[in-house]
């Protein structure tokens, strides 16, 4: 009897930039803003994660606004929680969702004070319990304030992640999974940084600046915009 054929396993697809070219692609963005840092306005951890919470679905440069007067007012646990939801309302009311977002930054400002002792927490499963604060703002703290090695995806980052084909993946969680496989260790630090800014200020949505874009020859994006 003739032995069955064996089926070959085809080779699994790899996704994302391979190490070489993703150091390439960091080492640039590096050198256009070496000193990569969150544009929210902040003074200690706590108003850091009263920030990032409230940037969700809207602007940095709309959440500064809001928190310049919020700040001013109450930028402690104690003192936000004496506010209270309609206090705090009254000075995010120019952001997106600001009614639920006022209640969940009383709401975890009460917890620091009940479970922390008024200190913000400093560990990834203490902040995503707070309300209001999810997988994405407790990276932006760990990385910003604690320098960990995290990589929060937002739309840009998702974005400019996909489009370049630096790690394409179909959801946020797939792609940080894959950013922090194809990220080398030396560049994890500042990778959200460097790519959220490269997808604010470069790689726009609608009309990418390809033209003035420092990793255009790296980027596989086919239909490339032109000046």
């Amino acid at each position: 009897m003739a032995k069955a054929d064996v089926k070959k396993k085809k080779p699994a697809m790899v996704k994302g930039f391979p190490p070489e070219k993703a150091a390439e692609l960091y080492l640039r963005l590096a050198k256009e803003r070496p000193d990569p840092k969150t544009e929210l306005e902040y003074k200690d951890p706590y108003t850091l994660v009263v920030a990032v919470a409230l940037s969700a679905q809207a602007t940095d440069v709309s959440v500064n606004k809001a928190t310049k007067s919020l700040f001013k007012a109450a930028n402690t646990p104690a003192k936000m929680v004496k506010l209270g939801e309609a206090g705090v309302a009254d000075h995010i009311r120019t952001i997106g969702l600001w009614r639920n977002k006022a209640k969940n930054v009383v709401a975890l400002s009460q917890m620091i004070l009940d479970k922390h002792g008024g200190i913000t927490p400093r560990t990834r499963e203490d902040l995503e319990a707070l309300p209001g604060v999810g997988h994405k703002t407790a990276s932006v703290v760990l990385n910003e304030i604690y320098g960990e090695a995290t990589i929060a995806v937002d739309t840009h980052v998702f974005r400019v992640s996909n489009r370049t084909g630096l790690a394409p993946e179909a959801t946020p969680e797939k792609v940080e999974a894959l950013l922090l496989e194809v990220t080398p260790d030396k560049y994890k630090r500042g990778a959200h940084h460097w790519l959220i800014l490269h997808g604010r200020y470069t790689c726009l949505a609608r009309k990418p600046g390809c033209p003035e874009c420092v990793i255009r020859d790296l980027c596989e994006y086919e239909p490339k915009t032109s000046a």
